[in-house]
């Protein structure tokens, strides 16, 4: 058997026995958690997507308020790869043998629902309605007084009850347009006879299949005024919530990345520094550049085998741990991540590793053979042009990947400009404590660490940016949290009663408070249509109906309030005065509305005029009651009106929805528990993914530190010999050290703290769009922690360090 070569050998032993093995595991580590993330990240967003278009009973929905679709538009469907449901809806009057009731009708076929679950229960439990069935929500069977079996008429067809509605998707966040819903079959409604000419119906058709398909579909279909689409990103809140988990799940990403891109950078630095000599003396002995090359390329070849196989089986380890706290919420079966994650893995670590490793090892080819004798610096990156190529490859594989991720752009110009603010800041603090401290091992420090600017501003600007990251992804992520637990917090109001009349509004909330229910303040609600603004009709300044705002095609619900409503935020003017009324601020810019402008509404064919006095911000998300327009109470509490109050029931309650509406008949109860606790477990399952992901972010980092600070010590080491040769004490050696990074870490700390905040504020304004807010509590813990983590990991170094010094 053929021996291995000479150069075979020594790359093997470079690789066991030399400095190459932290190179391995720099490769090794970017290749598993680029594959761990982007495998748990695939799997995230393919859960997400599925919660989101469960909660729409699709993968795409069409909804039309006009007219149903044309006969051959449903014809050309039929010829497309996808599945279809239809489902029309309307509000009408159903009667029992003694009661009648005001409900939501949904007629829907048996392909009903696509996607999620729909749940019925009568004789035994069943998931698609038939042909004579009709299905109460359980409030109902109180409401009309009936049980299963019993006949209940919808117009001209009368129907059995077959069971109640348990659970079903398609759920609504507008609490003015739910009643209580009956499920009947698709072909009963023409029998029914409540649908004709001028009758208020919206047709919905419901689509499952493949992005390629959908997409058809929506060129198959004419655009028409009154047609909407939707899918899984803007069905409901969800829509805003899966978009920024997204973009945090790319940025993660990105950022471990970098974190791991710069521990291969000094790893590879360091290497080259302690081969140089190395090399010189190979090249003295006569090897030829030739024959370096293919040194360095056989052992680039194991580096990449090894950091290949151990990366790609560390990072299928470490994504099935990372996911095992997310067992519950990830949906079963679990999606499949692809072939994708293991092809970017190694993808990544060869175009990070271009730079990162090529530049320092060409520059270790050039080493000249002189340097046996004399000291000689290597040549200057920057005068070899192969060098900018390879720093350009992974540049513009970066933009090709990520050209449309402003949240990851928005970091990464911030990381350039912190990095040198930071380097120069850091610089100019230290240089100003040395003309100051007194204290020997202290002004040793300083002056240790000043001494070469160029070096100390790197050394600094690298550690404040570390801690910067590790901030960043930190505090991004529970700014996020905050916003949704604010969206939708854990007592956020789940049912609604509308349509109480004001002589029985006292009592109604007095049941409220006797049952001890947490509610919200009584709001009048009266139906009315903005119709012109200074004047002049919006029926003239646009005819057609269609182009106009959606807000101007229909009836709003209208409230006055003498003074602001708690949850919402006033952004200009003062609370309406006299004939005034304040005007939410999105309605506000798409309208183009400013203070002063006079508005005409009309009210049970009542017009009347009401200057906009102020502008609010209304989070419409939180299930609380909102409105577009708040007027002055004297400009409009003569007009007739009904009252609206929300309020919170816990799972053992579920009693008192049925009492109250037999003590209140009139009163329309809209329970949005089962909406209400969708919500929250998607919000549960965005947390805890952001949780993970952001803790293994922060292990990165936490590996950069440590590689940053190992490097530095190791560059003490003759630098103490010395300060021993000159009669430095062992006590005056240590304490310089401690003092030396102690220094360093709180400055460092410091200059992240405010690197942080200028970058959290950037993203939360442009990127994420959330309130920009200083975060005090970093303030407080960051310069600590770093000094901490900086004194941890010298101290498991130190002593090796000062090994020598013992006698």
């Amino acid at each position: 058997m053929k021996k291995p070569s000479l150069i075979w050998r020594w790359a093997w032993r470079e690789l066991f026995h030399g400095q190459l093995w932290p190179v391995v595991a720099a490769l090794s580590l970017i290749i598993a958690c680029v594959f761990a993330l982007s495998a748990l990240a695939n799997r995230i967003e393919q859960g997400l997507t599925q919660q989101g278009r469960a909660m729409m009973a699709a993968d795409l929905t069409l909804r039309t308020t006009t007219s149903p679709l044309d006969a051959s538009v449903l014809t050309a469907l039929n010829d497309l790869d996808v599945d279809r449901s239809t489902q029309t809806r309307f509000n009408t009057m159903v009667f029992s043998q003694d009661k009648m009731q005001l409900v939501s009708v949904k007629a829907v076929d048996g392909q009903f629902p696509l996607r999620g679950d729909l749940e019925l229960q009568g004789s035994n439990i069943q998931n698609k309605v038939k042909p004579g069935e009709l299905w109460l929500a359980e409030r109902l069977f109180t409401l009309l007084d009936v049980k299963m079996g019993d006949p209940v008429d919808i117009g001209d067809v009368t129907l059995r009850v077959s069971g109640k509605i348990v659970t079903e998707p398609e759920l609504s966040f507008n609490p003015f347009n739910q009643m209580p819903s009956v499920l009947m079959h698709q072909s009963q409604v023409g029998e029914a006879g409540v649908v004709r000419p001028g009758s208020r119906v919206s047709y919905r058709y419901f689509f499952r299949g493949e992005d390629s398909a959908l997409q058809d579909v929506r060129t198959t279909v004419p655009d028409q005024p009154g047609y909407r689409w939707t899918d899984e990103n803007d069905s409901s809140t969800t829509g805003e919530m899966l978009d920024r988990s997204r973009g945090y799940l790319s940025l993660t990403v990105v950022l471990v990345i970098i974190m791991a891109a710069g521990t291969l950078l000094l790893t590879s630095q360091h290497y080259v520094e302690s081969r140089t000599d190395i090399l010189a003396m190979v090249k003295s002995i006569g090897a030829r550049k030739a024959w370096v090359r293919n040194w360095l390329f056989r052992q680039l070849l194991l580096m990449f085998s090894l950091a290949i196989t151990f990366g790609l089986a560390t990072g299928a380890g470490l994504e099935y741990l990372l996911r095992l706290p997310l067992t519950d919420v990830l949906p079963d079966p679990l999606p499949s991540y692809g072939i994708i994650p293991w092809i970017l893995g190694p993808a990544v670590a060869v175009l990070v590793s271009m730079p990162a490793l090529g530049i320092p090892l060409m520059r270790l080819t050039n080493a000249p053979a002189i340097s046996v004798l004399q000291s000689q610096a290597l040549p200057p990156a920057r005068k070899n042009p192969w060098s900018w190529m390879l720093a350009a490859i992974p540049c513009i594989a970066l933009v090709a990947w990520s050209y449309d991720n402003q949240l990851m752009w928005l970091v990464l110009a911030a990381l350039v400009l912190m990095l040198s603010l930071l380097a120069a800041l850091g610089v100019g603090i230290l240089g100003l404590a040395r003309r100051h401290v007194k204290h020997p091992s202290l002004r040793l420090a300083l002056s240790r660490i000043t001494r070469n600017p160029a070096a100390s501003g790197a050394q600094l600007g690298a550690l404040a940016t570390s801690f910067m990251l590790l901030s960043i992804i930190w505090l991004l992520r529970t700014d996020l949290l905050d916003d949704w637990q604010q969206t939708l917090p854990a007592n956020a109001p789940n049912v609604f009663a509308i349509n109480i009349a004001k002589d029985e509004l006292n009592d109604y909330l007095g049941e409220l408070d006797g049952n001890q229910l947490d509610r919200s303040e009584a709001y009048p609600v009266i139906r009315g249509r903005l119709v012109a603004k200074n004047g002049v009709d919006y029926n003239l300044s646009e005819p057609n109906e269609g182009r106009r705002d959606e807000s101007l095609r229909r009836e709003l619900n209208l409230t006055w309030q003498e003074t602001l409503p708690s949850h919402n935020v006033l952004l200009e003017g003062s609370w309406p005065e006299k004939g005034g009324v304040s005007v939410e601020e999105g309605i506000a810019n798409r309208l183009g509305l400013k203070l002063g402008d006079t508005l005409t509404f009309m009210v049970n064919s009542q017009r009347f005029d009401a200057n906009v006095n102020s502008i609010r911000e209304v989070e419409w998300r939180n299930m609380k009651p909102n409105f577009y327009f708040i007027f002055d109470p004297d400009l409009v509490a003569s007009l007739p009106a009904n009252w609206l109050v929300s309020f919170r029931l816990e799972g053992s309650q579920t009693d008192l929805v049925n009492q109250l509406g037999r003590e209140f008949p009139t009163v329309t109860l809209m329970d949005l528990r089962t909406m209400s606790g969708r919500i929250q477990s998607i919000l549960r399952q965005i947390s805890l993914s952001l949780s993970v992901l952001a803790g293994l972010a922060v292990v990165s980092g936490l590996l950069l530190l440590l590689t940053l600070l190992r490097i530095s010590l190791a560059e003490r080491a003759r630098e103490i010999m010395l300060y021993r040769t000159l009669g430095a004490s062992k006590k005056s050696i240590n304490t310089t050290l401690w003092a030396e990074y102690g220094i360093m870490a709180l400055v460092s700390g410091c200059m992240a703290v405010g690197g942080a905040e200028l970058a959290m504020a950037s993203l939360l304004k442009w990127g994420i769009e959330l309130p920009v807010r200083l975060h005090p509590e970093v303030w407080l813990s960051l310069p600590p922690l770093a000094v901490t983590l900086v004194f941890v990991t010298v101290a498991m170094m130190i002593r090796q360090l000062l090994q020598p010094l013992k006698s």
